[in-house]
This record gives C-alpha cells, sequence and structure tokens, in this order.
C-alpha cells in the first residue's frame, strides 16, 4: 500500500470518526423538520464525498491489480463492496462478486465463506429473499470463525424479518419472526459479552418480542456506549422511533427518526426506510405537502439503489399520499371557488351599492344645484322686494309732497278766486286765471319725477343707452333730465307697464307710447329682450 493511498484511508476514517461524534452529540430535543430539510438541501454534498471516496478505492483496486496480489485485490473489492452496500446494489454486488471470484480462485474457503455471506445481505438488502435464501443455505455455519458466524446468524435472521415485513401475513409473520428470534439468539452465542454485537442483536431480540420498555434500554446502551458506523446508527435511531412509537410518544419517535434520515443522507445511505416512515408519519398527520415531497426522494433513493421491496413498499403509498394530497388540492380550489364566488357577490353588492351611492350623490347634486337656483331666485327676489320697497318709500314720499303742494295750490286758488267774486272782481280773476299755466305745472311736475328716479337709478342713462349701438343711443338736451322716450322705459323699470297708464301720466296719446316703444325696441342690440335687459338695469 503506498502512502498516498494510507493517507487517504486515515482521512476517511477520520471524517468517518468525527461524523459519529457529532451525530451522537445531537441534542435529540433540538431537532426539527427543519434540520432535515437542510440536509435534503445539502444531500448531493454528500453523496459527492461518498463518490469521491469510491473513486478513491478504485485508484486503489487498479494499483493492487498492477500488483498482482490476489489477496489484496480481494480486500480492495471487499472496500469497494462495503462503500456500495448501502449506496447502489448492483455495483456492490458487481465487487462482491470480483471478491467471491477471487476467493474461489485461490481456493481460501473462509473468504469464500465471508463472500457469501456478504452476498446474502446484498441480495435481501435489495429484495431478493430468495436469491439471498439459497446463498445462505449453501454456507455451513460450522466451519465459520466466530466473526463470520455471527454475521451468518445475524444476516439470516434479517431475511427472516424482512421476509415477515414483506409478506405483511399474520399466518407466516410468526412463523419468520420465530425463527429470526432463533438466529438472533444463535448469533450471541458468537460475540463477546457487552461488545457492540451483542447488544445489536440483543436490542433486536427484545424489539421483536414486543418487549418495548427492554428494547428502549438495549437501543440506548447500544448508541451510548458504543461507536456506531453512520449505518448501525441509522439502524438504531430507527429502531428506536419505532418503540417510542409503540408507546404512544409520538415527539420522541419523531424525533428518532429524523435522526436516522439525517444519518442516512450524511452518509448517502441509498438502501433506507427512515424518510419513507416519516412520509408515512406526516401523510396520517395529514401534511400530505411534506409527506409527498419525502417519499418522493425515498423513492429517488430506492429506484438508485434498485431495492425492489422498498420500490414495492414506497409505491403503494405514494399514490394514496398524492391522491390525498390532489385531493386536499381540490378541497382547497373549492373553497378557493366558493371565495371568489363569495368575493364576487360582494363585489356585485359593492357596486350596487357605490351605484346607489352615486345615484344619491347626483340627486344630491342636483337638488343641491337647484337649491342654489332657488336661493339665487329668492335672492333676486328679495333683492327686488327690498328695491320695490324703496322705490315705494321714496315715490310714496314723492307723491305726498306733490299732493300737498297741489292742495295748497288748489287751496290758495280757491281763496283768492271766493275773494275776487266777493268783491266783484271779475276781470282780475279772469286775468288770474289766463296766467295760471298747467304746460309748466306738468313740466315741473315731470323734472321733479325725474329727479327721484335717477336718485333711485343714477346709472339709468348710461345703462339704457348700452342697450343700443353707439349711433342710436339717446342724447339728452342740456336742461333736460329725462326726456319722453327715457320717461316711457323709467316708469316700465318701476314696474308700471301699463301703457294707458303710462299715456296718461306723460299727458301722451296711447299710440305715441307704443310708437316710442316699438322705435326703441327695434334699434335696440336686444329686440327679443329689451323689456327684460330693462328690468335688469340695478338701483345704486
Amino acid at each position: 500500500m503506498d502512502a498516498k493511498t494510507k493517507i487517504s484511508k486515515i482521512s476517511f476514517l477520520l471524517s468517518l470518526f468525527l461524523f459519529c461524534t457529532s451525530t451522537y452529540a445531537q441534542d435529540i430535543d433540538s431537532l426539527s423538520y427543519s434540520d432535515l430539510d437542510k440536509m435534503i438541501i445539502d444531500r448531493e454534498q454528500f453523496e459527492k464525498k461518498k463518490d469521491q471516496r469510491i473513486n478513491l478505492l478504485k485508484e486503489d483496486l487498479e494499483r493492487k491489480q498492477l500488483l498482482g496480489d490476489s489477496s489484496n485485490i480481494y480486500k480492495a473489492n471487499l472496500e469497494l463492496y462495503k462503500e456500495y452496500k448501502s449506496y447502489k446494489y448492483d455495483s456492490a454486488y458487481y465487487f462482491l462478486t470480483n471478491a467471491k471470484d477471487l476467493a474461489i480462485a485461490i481456493n481460501d474457503s473462509s473468504k469464500l465463506a465471508r463472500s457469501r455471506i456478504n452476498e446474502g445481505f446484498i441480495l435481501l438488502s435489495a429484495g431478493l429473499f430468495k436469491e439471498a435464501a439459497d446463498t445462505l443455505q449453501i454456507i455451513r455455519p460450522e466451519t465459520l470463525i466466530e466473526e463470520d458466524k455471527y454475521q451468518y446468524y445475524y444476516t439470516y435472521a434479517r431475511l427472516y424479518f424482512d421476509l415477515a415485513d414483506y409478506n405483511d401475513d399474520k399466518r407466516f409473520q410468526i412463523d419468520y419472526v420465530r425463527k429470526g428470534i432463533a438466529l438472533l439468539k444463535e448469533s450471541l452465542k458468537n460475540c463477546p459479552p457487552n461488545s457492540s454485537r451483542y447488544w445489536q442483536s440483543t436490542s433486536l431480540i427484545k424489539l421483536k418480542e414486543q418487549n418495548w420498555k427492554g428494547a428502549e434500554a438495549a437501543y440506548l446502551k447500544w448508541i451510548e456506549n458504543f461507536d456506531l458506523n453512520p449505518n448501525l446508527y441509522a439502524i438504531a435511531t430507527s429502531s428506536l422511533s419505532y418503540i417510542y412509537d409503540r408507546l404512544g410518544n409520538d415527539n420522541l419517535a419523531t424525533k428518532y427518526l429524523i435522526l436516522a434520515a439525517i444519518s442516512d443522507i450524511k452518509s448517502a445511505t441509498k438502501e433506507n426506510t427512515a424518510l419513507r416512515n416519516l412520509a408515512n408519519k406526516l401523510f396520517q398527520k395529514g401534511n400530505l405537502k411534506k409527506a409527498n415531497h419525502y417519499v418522493k426522494i425515498a423513492l429517488d433513493d430506492a429506484n438508485f439503489y434498485d431495492a425492489r421491496h422498498r420500490k414495492n413498499q414506497i409505491s403503494s403509498i405514494l399514490p394514496i399520499i398524492e391522491s390525498a394530497q390532489l385531493l386536499k388540492v381540490e378541497q382547497k380550489n373549492k373553497s378557493l371557488r366558493t371565495t371568489v364566488y363569495l368575493l364576487a357577490i360582494l363585489t356585485l353588492i359593492t357596486l350596487i351599492f357605490i351605484g346607489l351611492t352615486f345615484k344619491q350623490l347626483k340627486e344630491k347634486k342636483i337638488a343641491r344645484k337647484e337649491l342654489a337656483k332657488n336661493n339665487e331666485r329668492l335672492k333676486k327676489v328679495n333683492l327686488s322686494l327690498l328695491e320695490s320697497d324703496t322705490i315705494k318709500q321714496d315715490y310714496i314720499t314723492y307723491f305726498l309732497r306733490i299732493t300737498s303742494h297741489l292742495i295748497g295750490k288748489i287751496e290758495s286758488l280757491q281763496k283768492t278766486t271766493i275773494l275776487k267774486i266777493q268783491t266783484k272782481k271779475a276781470d282780475e280773476l279772469l286775468k288770474m286765471m289766463k296766467n295760471y299755466s298747467v304746460k309748466q305745472e306738468r313740466v315741473a311736475l315731470f323734472h321733479q319725477f325725474d329727479e327721484v328716479f335717477l336718485q333711485l337709478f343714477p346709472d339709468f342713462i348710461e345703462s339704457f343707452n348700452k342697450l343700443f349701438p353707439e349711433d342710436q343711443q339717446r342724447q339728452l338736451k342740456k336742461e333736460e333730465l329725462l326726456n319722453t322716450e327715457l320717461r316711457i322705459f323709467a316708469l316700465y323699470r318701476l314696474g308700471i307697464q301699463d301703457n294707458k297708464q303710462i299715456a296718461d301720466f306723460l299727458d301722451v296719446s296711447l299710440s305715441t307710447v307704443y310708437s316710442y316703444k316699438t322705435r326703441l325696441k327695434s334699434s335696440s342690440n336686444y329686440r327679443d329682450s329689451f323689456e327684460q335687459k330693462v328690468m335688469e338695469i340695478k338701483r345704486l
């Protein structure tokens, strides 16, 4: 063996020791599915390390083949078998067959028997139970050394236990288990008391005898007192999980099963049961997504290893898990559809309410606009009433003053007339009457009217002229406040819109009023709404 090979083997053994130590030191209470999920993510790295170790062993085998030492070549093939036996069945069987052929070639019965024991193990690991039984039956246990005898009886016992699990028929299971227990008891005769092998067989005997407390104590003692390789550690923790499951401690059962699965992943063990059992446990708890994830990985491992019975076992539960997951998804979809329908109905109701709200808001807006218009109209009416009231007050005062002045004049005229008649001064009376001018009195009356009106509507003339083109606007004489045309519409603005009343007041004919109105309206800018525009002229 060259220096490189020695260093490689020492490195491998050291890493194996560290792995086992860290695995045993794992705090069982802190374990969770998340720890396993992290290992699953990194499993390709562990497989790469496994492949690297295998490549080193293959290089070592090539060197030994060049040297031609059959015994060393046998050992190298056997080392490769051990590396492959829980990793890939066909490769393990290939190198084991090479080792067996070399044992036959060198006529070494001990090596041949050991090869056949390993062959029985690899065949039962692959689910080839008949072939495993045929191989083990060829071996004569009395010719074996103690170490090989132990392995022979233990492997034979495993065959019966695996048959019992695979057969799943109570009529045959009990017989298989009894035979397996009997073979394990034979194995105990071929190992030192309190050795690792002793506790390996003892713990399995108690488990198969359903002595759960005894089995628990035996497995814990085996784990705590011996440096188990990753494969044995996974077997021990997986067995403890089964025991705690039977004892009703689901928490510990789950944690030890997680520990077994982590050990299988770290050692790149493809011939495993932990992940499949975890998937089944998760399925029973209703965690279908994670169960489906684990069982598919377990199936991938079984296909990679080519373990027929494991594939059958996994294939039997995979459709159940997938069907349950599909059912759960369908139920979620149904629930989602119901939710969507409810949301659609709620949305429709909401839209209806929004529509009604908008309608109400629109109606309120229209009502507010109408109210604003009414308020504006009311305001105009109030202003008009206020204006009318002011006009009435001013014109009542004006007409009271005029009337009083007129009565005073009539009274003075009456007294003078009576006096003249009594004194028989008819000539003087006649002369006085001829000097009295009604026209001047009417002019004075119009002047006083104009003054009062322009006090109320100081911008009337300017506003009135704006209703006409520039060349049609009214021009007043120097002494005039209003002319007849303006006075007609001044009276109209004051609310005196009866043409007969206007004609009587101005002492003109009715046709004259009509003529003035028609001429002014036709020359204005607002022929269709002239009167309305006149009424819109504001007082001060």
